[in-house]
């Protein structure tokens, strides 16, 4: 069974923290693309890959109280905080793009965004991938007494 969470309210709470965040994260991205009109690249679909499903586990293990769920949200927001890195630094380095070149019309070198210099859909990404792993990173297993 999981590891429900009983009188650690801390880790209640960095479940519930992660969780609002893949729903913001979610919710921005959905806005970006569906009213703001930004045709999100090759990197920008892996990234969403990987949050949106985040939303969902999170959610449940949110409702459920089961800090189980940390093995299979951890792994996911390392993987999709390193695409927005890379996503980043193709973005803000000049040289570094072609790695992989994007294919899908919408080259990822592409910034819709860039609020004071520095702030990207890429970096946004990433800073809510970072989020989700640090709460999940200090989210402990439940010790058991046998």
């Amino acid at each position: 069974m999981g590891n429900k969470v009983n009188e650690s309210k801390p880790q209640g709470f960095l479940l519930y923290v992660a969780w609002a965040v893949s729903l913001v994260a979610m919710f921005g991205s959905l806005y970006f693309s569906e009213i703001k009109g930004y045709i999100p690249c090759e990197l920008c679909w892996y990234q969403r890959i990987l949050m949106y499903p985040l939303t969902l586990i999170l959610g449940i293990g949110t409702f459920q109280n089961d800090i189980s769920v940390k093995k299979f949200v951890l792994p996911l927001s390392i993987i999709g905080g390193s695409i927005s890195f890379m996503h980043y630094l193709e973005q803000k380095i000049p040289g570094f793009g072609g790695i992989k070149p994007c294919v899908s019309g919408v080259p990822c070198s592409a910034q819709y965004i860039n609020w004071f210099g520095f702030v990207t859909i890429p970096f946004l990404a990433l800073v809510a991938f970072v989020i989700i792993a640090v709460c999940m990173f200090f989210i402990k297993p439940k010790k058991s007494i046998e």
